[in-house]
């Protein structure tokens, strides 16, 4: 007699949101779809790194824009952290530009929050076989943008400066904050302005904007 296959072992689902009827409803959503999958709440960034560390093959649900990342390169400092985790993340207000960002990375799924019920479980049930899913509008406005062209790669230095700049931190402040040279942060400000083929403070700027390095409320205050 044939033995019958077992069936692989669900993966740890982590609703990270720091909202409690979210989580309830994440909770709810995830024991439809794939039946017996545990679930575990991060309600920080902090909590949600601790939580990966233990659990590194997991599956995170974000809201982006209601976490405390302060930042598209947090999300992907820990996504590149964190390798093996697939992320799906829900929500009603991403940009084409962030969505645009994400998806060029392995293993980031994009739902809607109004995507249909049937559209969600797909989602939860291809994170949980270790795969991504972008609803129909999401997956549509990537086919018609086409392919991104590849971001330049910043170091940490680089992007923090990048961020001070934008926030309209002069050289000598930055280097008083970051405990450093003047000519040190001219150096990464020259380095950085070259990676990313601007010319001006203003250019930077702007693309720290569309990189989501700084929120625009940030960006105003």
């Amino acid at each position: 007699m044939t033995p019958a296959k077992q069936q692989p072992e669900a993966p740890l689902f982590v609703v990270a949101d720091n909202q409690a009827l979210t989580q309830a409803g994440l909770h709810a959503l995830v024991e439809q779809a794939v039946p017996g999958a545990p679930v575990a709440v991060a309600r920080n960034k902090d909590e949600l790194a601790a939580l990966l560390g233990n659990c590194p093959a997991s599956v995170v649900l974000l809201d982006y824009t209601l976490f405390d990342f302060r930042g598209i390169e947090d999300f992907l400092i820990l996504r590149k952290r964190f390798d093996r985790i697939v992320w799906l993340l829900f929500s009603a207000e991403l940009s084409e530009t962030f969505m645009r960002q994400v998806a060029a990375e392995d293993n980031v799924g994009i739902v809607l929050k109004d995507s249909p019920g049937d559209e969600i479980a797909e989602a939860l049930r291809r994170a949980a076989a270790g795969s991504r899913y972008f609803c129909s509008p999401v997956a549509g406005m990537l086919a018609e943008c086409g392919p991104q062209a590849p971001r330049p790669r910043l170091t940490t230095a680089e992007t923090e400066i990048l961020r001070a700049i934008a926030l309209g931190k002069s050289v000598k402040e930055i280097a008083a904050t970051r405990v450093s040279s003047v000519h040190t942060v001219v150096t990464h400000k020259k380095n950085l302005f070259r990676k990313l083929g601007v010319n001006s403070t203003y250019e930077a700027t702007r693309y720290a904007l569309r990189a989501g390095l700084v929120e625009m409320m940030e960006y105003y205050i």
